[in-house]
Formats: C-alpha cells, sequence, structure tokens
C-alpha cells in the first residue's frame, strides 16, 4: 500500500441518517439530502453515494487526462467524462461497486485518446486507490 508523502488537502463531510439521510461538506457548501434510488426500493428524490462518487471520479479523472495532456502536448480542454458507478452484490451478503468511465476527447484521434486515458489512469488518485479493489472499465467514444 502507498502511503501520502504530503497531504495536499484534506475533505471533510459529515453524514447523518446514512443511504436515507443528510450530508454536509465542513465548509458548508456542500449540503444534500442522501436517498436510496427507486431502482433500490428506495423513495429517489435525493442525490445517493453512487452518483457522488461518480461525478468525484469523472472530476478527478479529468484533470489527470489534462495534466497527460499538457506533458504531451495535447489539447484536453474539449474533453467528457462520463462516469457509471455500479452498486451490486458480491457474495456472502456483501456489496461492491464497479465503474465505467466514458472518455472523449473530440479532435483527437482514437488511439491517442486511449493512449491518454491509459495514461491518465495510472496517475488519478481514484484510479490508484480502486485498483485491484473494484472492476473499473475504461472506454473511449
Amino acid at each position: 500500500m502507498d502511503t501520502l508523502a504530503k497531504a495536499l488537502y484534506t475533505a471533510e463531510a459529515s453524514v447523518t441518517g446514512g443511504r436515507a439521510g443528510h450530508g454536509t461538506s465542513s465548509d458548508g457548501i456542500l449540503s444534500l439530502d442522501l436517498r436510496v434510488p427507486e431502482a433500490m426500493g428506495g423513495p429517489g428524490g435525493g442525490t445517493n453515494p453512487e452518483q457522488l462518487f461518480a461525478v468525484g471520479y469523472a472530476a478527478c479523472f479529468q484533470s489527470a487526462l489534462a495534466s497527460v495532456g499538457r506533458r504531451r502536448s495535447i489539447d484536453t480542454s474539449a474533453s467528457a467524462i462520463t462516469a457509471r458507478v455500479s452498486i451490486g452484490t458480491i457474495g456472502n451478503g456483501r456489496y461492491g461497486l464497479a465503474v465505467e468511465l466514458k472518455v472523449s476527447i473530440p479532435g483527437i484521434e482514437p488511439d491517442v485518446t486511449r493512449e491518454l486515458v491509459e495514461e491518465a489512469h495510472q496517475v488519478c488518485p481514484y484510479s490508484n486507490a480502486t485498483r485491484g479493489n473494484i472492476e473499473v472499465k475504461l472506454s473511449v467514444d
């Protein structure tokens, strides 16, 4: 396991009520109701942890893609990342996640885009945190 040599930032948030509760960041900027999605038998009508993870992973991956692009003098500013986070059973009463990241970079050849995506997957903190723990599928549009 790799450990942080130096923490650059630490996010803090609190939740009450679990998946059917409320979450707030320590700075108060993020404040939202959490709800179990209808697909899982809940009422819907609120954000769920998988959506938050999808937004976080997509944002982080796009930044990693930009960093890799800059190193290779390739403009990735028109890129779009769609993250799909699935939750399901993994056996023995346990639950797990799977992620699919769809990447589009208009104007960049598909083979070059694939190379950039693979490189970004090596430097993205979310990719490094999930590697070997959950399935992460990468695809290029």
